[in-house]
């Protein structure tokens, strides 16, 4: 069962979206929360919770921050942003901040649902007028260099270190989670971002996205 908690201050958008989630089987708006602070007392008191859909504009704190602080906590929760904002600068701090799906309030119902099943799996998930918006932008795309990379060049711990970042764990979680250290980590991270060309988290995330490296 998918448990989600929904972060929006609008209560005719939170009604709609609880409205339209009734009839699914697997998926449960679990709890709501109205702000970002109100969203951190739920999801403490609730652990059965799994997921978490939240705006970006909220009164107290900006969703991708919420993302953010809840990823340091609550790292195996799945995160994602549902917000009118299209443009690319909050995609990618989004999926930076540890997002697996970006989602614009516009998109039809039947791909809102998908796209939360698709995230509950493991997935990354971006709007489908998004990837269209980004694909007419090439240069919205960090491009390392000129030669198409391969994803061959990456090592299978490579590859997995470079999943759970674009989850947004820790260097202590991915650690944790793969029976490492957190200096074999910092080593990893820091080889992804010299085989890739690119110059931080952001970047790198981009580079991943570009790539399907991540899905």
């Amino acid at each position: 069962m998918i448990n989600i908690l929904l972060v929006e201050d609008h209560i005719l958008v939170r009604d709609g979206i609880c409205l339209l989630l009734a009839d699914e089987p697997d998926l449960c708006i679990k709890a709501t929360a109205s702000c970002a602070a109100e969203a951190q007392a739920v999801i403490q008191s609730q652990p059965e919770i799994n997921m978490v859909v939240t705006d970006i504009n909220m009164p107290d704190k900006d969703g991708i921050e919420l993302v953010r602080d809840l990823k340091q906590e609550f790292p195996e929760v799945k995160m994602v942003i549902l917000s009118m904002l299209d443009h690319q600068d909050y995609v990618y701090k989004a999926f930076a901040a540890g997002v697996l799906g970006y989602l614009l309030k516009t998109i039809p119902t039947t791909e809102f649902v998908f796209a939360l099943r698709h995230v509950a799996a493991g997935y990354t998930y971006l709007a489908s007028s998004l990837s269209r918006l980004l694909i007419k932008q090439p240069s919205a795309f960090y491009i390392p260099n000129e030669k198409e990379f391969k994803c061959e060049h990456l090592t299978e711990r490579e590859s997995e270190v470079l999943k759970y970042v674009a989850r947004g764990m820790t260097n202590n979680q991915i650690a944790d989670k793969l029976f490492s250290s957190r200096r074999t980590i910092e080593g990893h991270r820091q080889k992804l971002l010299n085989k890739t060309g690119t110059i931080n988290t952001a970047d790198l995330i981009r580079f991943a996205i570009q790539y399907n490296i991540i899905r």
